[in-house]
């Protein structure tokens, strides 16, 4: 008897964690209803670095995890990046379209909200600004040595754009 009491107790804990995880996500997304919808993603599937598409935060707060339009969800990506912007084709979650004018830096970090790399730079990391909003986006590339050249690339990119 004392096992099953154990047992639920720990049940219970867990069910009311959940529950309170459930409503903290929840009450984030009421608070950023506000942001607008991304842009639409560009026709075609340009394949791009293969990698995980972490998380987008509010910039300089990398904990401030984005829970609207699905910017808050991980998943498996690759990320292509063209004359027009950045793509991010996720498994599991809705693309993201990053417009070339709308990107105003890119980094390498250690961490952004959930994730965090053993590296310094283990993390591309590019702030762009969205319905009146600066934002950080990461993407871990799954091999280290695509990380310096997608950086390169996306600072070109930008470099390009403000010219």
């Amino acid at each position: 008897m004392k096992a099953f009491l154990g047992i639920l107790g720990t049940l219970l804990i867990l069910a009311a964690a959940y529950y309170g995880m459930y409503r903290g996500w929840r009450n984030r997304k009421s608070r950023q209803a506000d942001l607008a919808p991304l842009p639409a993603v560009p026709e075609g599937r340009t394949r791009g670095v293969e990698g995980v598409y972490v998380a987008t935060t509010s910039a300089g707060d990398w904990m401030d995890r984005i829970a609207v339009h699905e910017l808050g969800v991980r998943s498996t990506a690759d990320l292509a990046v063209s004359a027009a912007g950045l793509i991010f084709h996720r498994q599991g979650a809705a693309d993201v379209f990053i417009p070339a004018d709308h990107l105003t830096g890119v980094r390498t970090d250690r961490g952004i909200a959930g994730k965090v790399t053993a590296e310094k730079s283990g993390l591309v990391v590019v702030t762009w600004n969205h319905d009146g909003r600066a934002l950080d986006t990461g993407f871990r590339p799954r091999r280290k040595a695509d990380t310096a050249p997608l950086t390169e690339s996306i600072a070109t990119l930008i470099g390009a754009e403000q010219t």
